[in-house]
């Protein structure tokens, strides 16, 4: 299943140890005052056996049939992720199927080669191998992977010799067609109910690929390049009965430290027209009933991380905090609403551990948020910073987007006078900034990138205007528009990703790349419409039904 996840922080350069940033964003995190610099202590790797000894729940089992699941970031962004972790699971339980994992070295320009950590087996040396990927930048690590596992990147250039390579993960819900010319087919979507026969009719066609793309191509949840071509499919929905996903390893070594993960929803019930996991897709939020989520917990769990889209437009949101923290657990939110922050929900999670409260508003101005149907408002944020500081909360974050269409530089002056407020009621304000990507399967199909120089001229804006009262962290506007060409072109983009990853990827290897390639934003091709036009569609619907009514009336 896929997790959906917020980025946190974008790569400085595209080496894809550095390829972290769409993990699940927690708020148990704690923001260090700054301090005089040190010297960098660089930690050395840890070996294959020492992260197996430091894990719990690793399965080792026999079986006829092994496959290689692997996740083209380094291990401490692998063990963070519930869809990697809950898809390991499931294969385990297939009968005479076991599931080795595999993830790119924390030095990978470095290394000379990839293995499986359960076997210590070359990568290559598998039938087939299933890939998760986040979002577009980690396509470069997956393809630092096979380069590793001794296996041609591209599809066209494999033979019968070489691995099936599957692909799944988040970036099927937004635009998977830039990660086409490296897989052999992929599951889209939610992958409950579709890896057990992916497996076995790989199994059933001797994991001939010809033979599995051709029994594939067409059926509902897989994307066969060669078949479909530059078409967007739709996304699989898995059963209810499926849910919820759950962790499988608890492990130090990873961004979410000994932290178990369960999930709570699926999905959201809102509307934010910048948002793949909208109410549009696959039905909205499913909400996992408490006790189940309680349940679920294994007794050794110290730390429980609630993951989902809209954790906090849980029912029961409250009842589950409080099932965790009341035995001495501390806890994690992987999305906190500012509209659903109450004294009772904030003083729970202060006492399961949380230093730093973390929302988002993603609009600048009340008048962004509105055109983007974002229903946080100035009053929920005062209210967040408020109960951070009467519970004692060393930080309140809040993210948000940059470059969003219409947004001028009134609306980063509305933002400052904001923040400026915000100061008064709490100490420490920090604001996470992110350049607006436009993804498919959103109301914002299409829209453009705003310009790298427009997002550095507001930044620089913002911090003249806070001047140090709060703090400033933003992404790279570099690589946010990088994203933007793969997150709004076609196959040929990932391409043009290729020519740059062999041409050391920087971002100026990119930039020639996409220029190379002939490489433009394609424009909508997966737009879904926002509630507001689906409520004006509606409403013109029915003023045409009375009117048609009205017409047969005066006829009579």
């Amino acid at each position: 299943m896929p997790l959906v996840i917020y980025r946190d922080q974008s790569p400085r350069d595209n080496s894809p140890d550095r390829l972290l940033s769409n993990k699940a964003r927690y708020d148990d995190s704690d923001v260090k005052p700054r301090r005089a610099k040190r010297p960098i202590k660089v930690r050395e790797p840890l070996s294959r056996t020492a992260l197996l000894a430091d894990e719990i729940g690793t399965i080792r089992r026999e079986a006829s049939i092994r496959i290689a699941l692997a996740y083209p970031s380094p291990y401490r962004a692998a063990m963070s992720s519930l869809g990697y972790q809950a898809i390991y699971t499931l294969i385990n339980n297939l009968n005479e199927v076991a599931a080795d994992r595999a993830v790119l070295p924390d030095n990978p320009q470095t290394a000379s080669t990839i293995e499986t950590l359960e076997r210590g087996l070359a990568l290559g040396s598998y039938p087939l191998i299933a890939f998760s990927v986040a979002y577009e930048l980690e396509i470069a690590g997956l393809i630092r992977c096979l380069e590793l596992a001794g296996i041609p990147p591209l599809a066209r250039d494999r033979g019968k010799q070489h691995p099936i390579i599957v692909c799944g993960g988040p970036l099927t819900f937004s635009n998977p067609v830039p990660l086409a010319p490296f897989c052999d087919v992929m599951v889209m979507g939610e992958a409950e109910g579709l890896i057990e026969p992916l497996i076995y009719d790989a199994i059933d066609t001797h994991f001939d690929a010809d033979s599995l793309l051709a029994r594939l191509a067409g059926r509902s949840g897989f994307y066969v390049p060669v078949h479909d071509g530059d078409k967007l499919l739709p996304v699989a929905e898995a059963a209810k009965d499926r849910l919820p996903a759950r962790s499988q390893i608890i492990t130090p070594n990873t961004v979410l430290t000994n932290m178990f993960l369960t999930e709570t929803v699926r999905g959201c019930s809102r509307g934010c027209t910048y948002c793949v996991m909208r109410r549009s897709t696959n039905g909205g939020m499913r909400a996992i009933d408490c006790q189940t989520v309680l349940d679920g917990i294994p007794t050794h769990a110290t730390k429980v991380g609630l993951v989902g889209a809209s954790v906090t437009d849980h029912p029961q949101i409250a009842d589950i905090v409080r099932g965790v923290v009341e035995v001495g657990r501390q806890v994690g939110i992987s999305s906190l609403r500012a509209d659903k922050l109450t004294d009772e929900l904030v003083g729970l999670l202060a006492r399961g551990g949380y230093r730093t409260l973390t929302v988002a508003s993603d609009g600048a101005s009340e008048r962004m948020r509105r055109s983007i149907e974002r229903s946080t408002n100035e009053n929920h944020l005062r209210q967040t910073a408020e109960l951070g500081r009467k519970h004692k909360l060393r930080t309140i974050k809040i993210y948000m987007m940059l470059g969003l269409p219409g947004e001028t530089d009134a609306d980063v002056e509305d933002l400052i006078r904001f923040t400026l407020e915000l100061t008064t009621l709490h100490p420490r304000i920090a604001l996470g900034l992110a350049p607006f990507v436009a993804k498919r399967h959103t109301p914002l199909d299409g829209s453009p990138f705003a310009g790298i120089d427009v997002i550095d001229k507001r930044l620089k804006q913002l911090r003249g205007g806070l001047k140090g009262r709060a703090e400033v962290r933003p992404t790279s506007a570099r690589w946010a528009w990088v994203e933007y060409m793969l997150a709004q072109g076609e196959s040929l983009a990932g391409l043009a990703l290729y020519d740059a990853h062999r041409n050391g990827g920087t971002f100026a290897a990119y930039k020639k790349a996409f220029a190379n390639r002939g490489c433009e934003p394609t424009g909508a091709r997966a737009r879904v419409p926002s509630s507001a036009e689906i409520v004006q569609l509606k409403r013109k619907n029915l003023a045409a039904r009375r009117a048609a009514r009205q017409l047969e009336q005066d006829s009579l």
